[in-house]
């Protein structure tokens, strides 16, 4: 009798049926004599409570029966297995990249690869990793029927296998973006979120990666990138909120392409018209979020009309945003902050200063600007002597 011993954190499926652990793995199958010294020796590991015990008997294994056949790749795996355990991640990473030189394929191994990196806080192994990982499945999908199986049994067989790993594969999807998402840096953040989505373009996070993308590299004050990326999702994805606001917003500032610039803050506003509340949300989350989004795209009508030349349609549109801007400080004292500037363009110079008071009394980039303004039409204007 032989037992199939499946490498899954070296959780060994002995409850199993040999040919359910082999539908379900992904990479080399290693199979251990029952009653053999290898076997003998992974039973100890296991029921090993005390660590330095533990990984004195790993040693042994490894030095010895270990050493035979495809055995080192189980004692690489209860290498990594221990160190992560450990969270001694150096370590866990040296015999993670030994068992992949073992087992390139090994979908396990680059599992725990990532939960390494995604514990150690390290994006770019976490990336590097998670390019492995995509690329193991993708060599399994496109691999050939083995001698012996027939095409129709091989594609039944990688469907099954696909969908017992699928909690994997979501694992992968969620860590990566996730530790990816908290790169300090936004430059590095941004081209690390493109990367993702490039790996990854049928993971459900591919749109969201490259909108924070996008979002990042203008706050890496990065506009080539951030344009390319808003465009190259908005193209994918034309009802993509954030894409619409950001490059509204983009061009009326720069006063660049103002009809586009027009079109996209119309169509987020309608976008929102007929937007559903998103399950995870609550009515009250819901109702501020979308809010907040139609106010955004209001102020960037007022600062397309300003660049138009129609303050008065400005006015109006900055009005109507202000109540949905007010719960985000930075976003209502800018709404203000153009108000501002729309109502001097009127000469109606009371109400200008009321709007730059109000961008004044929060806490935003804007507060000091404002403050500036409402200081200069405070000084009263010299006149030349006759």
């Amino acid at each position: 009798m032989r037992r199939t011993r499946w490498v899954i954190g070296i959780c060994f499926l002995l409850g199993c049926s040999a040919n359910a652990a082999l539908a379900q793995q992904i990479g080399k199958n290693v199979s251990v004599q029952a009653g053999s010294d290898a076997d003998h020796a992974i039973s100890e590991i296991s029921a090993a409570t005390d660590q330095a015990q533990k990984l004195a008997l790993i040693d042994k294994f490894a030095e010895g029966p270990g050493k035979e056949g495809d055995y080192p790749i189980l004692a690489n795996a209860l290498y990594v297995d221990y160190y992560l355990a450990q969270k001694n991640y150096d370590k866990a990473f040296e015999y993670g990249d030994k068992l992949f030189a073992l087992d390139p394929d090994n979908f396990q191994n680059a599992m725990n690869m990532i939960r390494a990196a995604s514990e150690r806080g390290d994006p770019d192994r976490l990336i590097s990793y998670g390019e492995k990982a995509q690329g193991i499945l993708q060599h399994y999908k496109d691999a050939p029927a083995p001698a012996g199986s027939s095409a129709e049994a091989w594609t039944q067989q990688k469907a099954q296998t696909l969908e017992a790993n699928k909690d994997g594969i979501a694992y992968i999807w969620n860590a990566v973006f996730s530790g990816v998402y908290q790169t300090k840096d936004a430059g590095k953040r941004a081209a690390l979120l493109v990367r993702f989505a490039q790996i990854f373009p049928d993971s459900p996070y591919a749109n969201q990666a490259l909108g924070v993308a996008a979002t990042a590299y203008q706050q890496a004050q990065n506009a080539p990138k951030m344009l390319e990326v808003a465009n190259g999702l908005l193209a994918k994805d034309p009802n993509n909120l954030g894409m619409l606001l950001l490059l509204s917003d983009y061009y009326g500032e720069k006063g660049e392409q103002l009809d586009k610039a027009e079109a996209y803050a119309k169509k987020a506003s309608s976008v929102l018209d007929t937007a559903k509340k998103p399950d995870e949300m609550t009515d009250e989350q819901w109702k501020l979020q979308s809010g907040l989004q139609k106010g955004l795209a209001l102020s960037s009508l007022g600062q397309i009309n300003i660049q138009k030349k129609d303050n008065a349609q400005a006015v109006t549109n900055f009005r109507a945003a202000a109540p949905l801007l007010k719960p985000d400080d930075g976003s209502y004292a800018r709404n203000q902050y153009r108000l501002g500037f729309a109502l001097l363009n009127l000469k109606r110079n009371p109400e200008a200063k009321e709007a730059f008071t109000q961008a004044a009394s929060v806490n935003s980039p804007y507060k000091g600007p404002a403050q500036e303004k409402l200081k200069a039409m405070a000084t009263p204007v010299r006149r030349k002597a006759s």
